[in-house]
């Protein structure tokens, strides 16, 4: 009866008689794990977030930093950060979701879901460390607590996932950048007064030579579904349009228009 109810209620936000903001569904968290969802049951297809064998992936999944708090009044500490979707071979704990990546791992992907919205700045006690670098920050600390050095894994990368037009328009540029991301995790390890440079040579530094920082778009990723799956593209075209429409954005024309449609997607339908 619950999940029936929750159904129903979600039907109703493209209706315009929705009992609560359309954006509680469509919004980027959700179409990041109608993507990934795709993808992880369609692992032969080639993509930046193609699964490898045995990985699963996981929405808000918290990653350890290397800057948590030492004492109770550390004026630089920071918290964990939630990352919108990972995948790869990893396990979560079982109260806090934190991330613990596996002892024989080989796959590690961080996205980070954008619509309209740009990276977040900075955290409190460091306002120059935006969300990139603290989410390559936080992958060199996963790898450090798993002992997994970054040059045994066959796929390590950090993407923003982003309108088309957003990426075309340098939002994200020239943050997601190795170069910039390398100076502001530079940057806060300074500021631990040598306490954080062994952390920084053997992990944060070898992880440059081995990830992949990137934006992705979306119509990258849902265009090509087209090729293989047309009934699932149509849905998730329709569910990225009302995203955008309902952030009272103008919809960004997809790369391709040849799949698309402007049926109402069937969210819980069986694949």
């Amino acid at each position: 009866m619950s999940l029936l109810r929750i159904t129903s209620l979600l039907e109703q936000c493209n209706t315009g008689d929705a009992p609560f903001p359309p954006t509680d569904l469509f919004n980027e968290g959700w179409l990041l794990r109608l993507v990934l969802d795709w993808y992880s049951r369609n692992t032969e297809v080639s993509s930046p977030l193609q699964f490898a064998p045995n990985a699963r992936w996981f929405s808000e999944a918290r990653l350890p930093s290397a800057f948590l708090k030492r004492h109770h009044k550390d004026r630089l500490a920071e918290g964990w950060t939630s990352a919108d979707g990972v995948i790869g071979h990893f396990d979560l704990s079982h109260r806090k979701s934190g991330c613990k990546l596996q002892a024989d791992a080989r796959q590690f992907v961080v996205t980070e879901a954008k619509i309209f919205s740009k990276l977040s700045p900075g955290v409190t006690n460091a306002p120059y460390y935006d969300q990139a670098a603290r989410n390559v920050a936080c992958i060199a600390e996963v790898l450090k607590r798993a002992g997994r050095k970054p040059h045994l894994m066959d796929r390590i990368a950090f993407y923003v996932i982003a309108p088309k037009a957003q990426i075309e328009a340098g939002v994200f540029h020239p943050d997601i950048t190795a170069r910039s991301i390398a100076h502001k995790v530079k940057q806060r390890v300074d500021e631990y007064g040598g306490s954080k440079e062994q952390w920084h040579e053997q992990w944060f530094a070898p992880l440059l030579d081995h990830i992949e920082v990137s934006t992705l778009s979306w119509e990258s990723l849902i265009d090509p579904i087209g090729d293989t799956d047309p009934a699932s593209n149509a849905e998730l075209q329709t569910f990225f349009s009302n995203c955008c429409k309902f952030n009272q954005q103008v919809v960004p024309r997809s790369a391709t228009d040849k799949h698309r449609q402007t049926n109402t997607p069937k969210l819980l339908a069986e694949p």
